[in-house]
């Protein structure tokens, strides 16, 4: 069995134009994300990571794991994370029980849009931005790098349940520098169905 996929992405890549643009994708998808696929494979053979699950080798993540583990292992989850938070057709706007825990929490539906676009332009360099559960509550929070909230070395860990990629290669070709034009149009992409399924277990 094939423990490791690499998934299709579920929709072309000209899908989420004119917010996200084909070529982006193309590069974004078969070119970052598959490299990172290929060297997390490289770098758990022969090691007892190559018998768990993706979220079981990112759990084990700490301050003493290769960062070859660390950098690709979080690569390809936070990739397959990302693909399924944006979609062509996908819910634009939580609803039900997820709509009333951001409304709860956040005041508004724009206000944790506000807050997850701020914490992706502050976020210094690469990363991502979450939107997790911790304790039952939603909270935002962002992670260098490969990072996210399931590993230990989080400085904040939760279940996540929405992503957003703020490397340069998700947006540069389209918004160069324009890092909160990018987070702005991510908006009219996003899939909150995937969200939802997440905060509902």
């Amino acid at each position: 069995k094939i423990m490791f996929e690499f998934k299709e992405l579920g929709y072309a890549y000209d899908a989420l134009e004119p917010y996200i643009d084909a070529k982006t994708m193309e590069i974004h998808y078969s070119k970052h994300h598959k490299t990172y696929y290929d060297k997390f494979l490289a770098s758990i053979g022969d090691t007892p990571m190559e018998n768990l699950n993706i979220e079981g080798v990112i759990e084990q993540v700490d301050d003493n794991t290769p960062s070859a583990i660390r950098n690709n292992a979080g690569g390809y989850f936070n990739h397959n994370f990302f693909w399924k938070c944006i979609a062509p057709n996908g819910a634009r706007e939580p609803e039900g029980n997820l709509a009333d825990a951001i409304n709860s929490t956040f005041g508004s539906y724009e206000n944790l849009k506000t807050k997850m676009s701020e914490a992706g332009v502050a976020r210094f360099g690469s990363g991502f931005v979450w939107l997790i559960v911790k304790d039952n509550k939603l909270q935002v929070v962002s992670t260098p790098n490969q990072d996210n909230p399931l590993m230990k070395i989080s400085s904040i860990q939760g279940t996540p349940i929405m992503a957003i990629d703020v490397w340069e290669h998700a947006y540069y070709l389209k918004y160069q520098n324009r890092r909160p034009e990018y987070l702005k149009a991510f908006w009219n992409v996003v899939n909150w169905s995937t969200a939802a399924a997440l905060f509902s277990k």
